[in-house]
């Protein structure tokens, strides 16, 4: 009895074990749902790593475009700073004072004599008592006889006054000239304008100043007859070794005088006033816009950019070739459980 229940226990334990292998063999053959797995179905992963193929090309691409576009801001930028060295802009600047420097007035009156010379302010001249006749000389004058700087042989005489300061009271200089006779058929005097009456006072060589002067500016004219008002501006200009220059620029009006006098006369009465046009200096310069602080900073941040898009596009081909890799790795295991 006890050799049949060994026998049965063991049939029992054969069939349990043959019952559990047809188990794991249906279990086997069946397979399972990706979800169950832990993963997704193999249709919707290879879509979605498609799509991140798809995307990761088109940035690649994107990046490629900016850095065809920096490229060519670079390339832009520097024929941009090469153009602006070779053409350099006109700066002007104005420059508001209360005083100038007293400018010279150089006359050269020929036969003609100066009756009268005063400064007066606010713009208000009164009338002439004696016309004609000599008057009060209130003007730092100076006399001087140089050679013609253009020929070197002829003498000139000039006569150099002391021109206007103040500006603010409109101050101005009235002179008075007489010519008594003329060979010409136009009377006039010439005159000249210089930047500074003190660097003509303190200069060594008065003579080589007002030739200079003479070489420098120009001279204008003003006729018997007339009341002729100048009004000036001083225009300063830098050059490119950094010299400065200076020049005068006016304008001119003209009012003809009435002569009053009782009796005719053949001599002729210049009358000439001289004032500044307005407070402002003008300065000009050559500038060149183009800084190369400011370019050097563009380039530095094109190059970073263009490093950046290399560097993305690397990590992007890196991680495209990561992704084929993995899966085709899952592609095989899959292949592989079910084989």
């Amino acid at each position: 009895q006890l050799s049949e229940d060994v026998e049965q226990v063991s049939e029992n334990s054969t069939d349990e074990r043959e019952g559990e292998m047809e188990v794991h063999e249906d279990a086997s053959s069946v397979i399972l749902p990706d979800g169950e797995l832990g993963t997704t179905t193999p249709s919707l992963r290879f879509s979605k790593t498609c799509l991140k193929n798809v995307f990761s090309v088109i940035l690649l691409f994107m990046y490629l475009l900016l850095m065809a576009v920096a490229v060519f801001l670079v390339y832009q930028t520097i024929s941009d700073f090469r153009e602006k060295l070779k053409h350099p802009v006109m700066s002007v600047t104005y420059k508001e004072v209360s005083l100038y420097d007293a400018p010279g007035i150089a006359f050269y009156p020929g036969k003609a004599r100066l009756l009268s010379c005063k400064h007066h302010y606010y713009d208000h001249i009164p009338p002439l008592i004696h016309p004609g006749q000599p008057g009060d000389i209130e003007c730092t004058t100076q006399r001087i006889n140089y050679t013609d700087p253009f020929t070197n042989q002829t003498m000139k005489y000039a006569l150099v006054v002391q021109g206007p300061r103040d500006v603010k009271k409109k101050e101005l200089v009235f002179l008075q000239f007489h010519l008594n006779e003329t060979d010409q058929d136009f009377s006039a005097i010439d005159y000249l304008l210089f930047s500074s009456f003190r660097e003509f006072v303190n200069s060594p060589e008065k003579a080589k100043f007002m030739k200079d002067c003479e070489s420098s500016y120009s001279s204008w004219k003003f006729s018997g007859g007339f009341r002729t008002w100048v009004k000036m501006s001083l225009v300063k200009t830098k050059e490119e070794d950094g010299s400065e220059t200076v020049e005068f620029k006016q304008e001119t009006s003209v009012v003809n005088y009435i002569d009053q006098r009782t009796q005719p006369r053949s001599d002729q009465l210049f009358f000439v006033v001289f004032e500044w046009k307005d407070p402002f200096i003008q300065t000009v310069q050559d500038i060149i816009t183009a800084n190369p602080w400011n370019m050097i900073a563009l380039l530095c941040g094109i190059f970073l950019a263009l490093f950046k898009a290399a560097d993305f596009a690397k990590l992007s081909v890196k991680w495209m070739i990561k992704i084929r890799k993995r899966h085709l790795k899952r592609s095989h295991q899959v292949m592989n459980h079910i084989s």
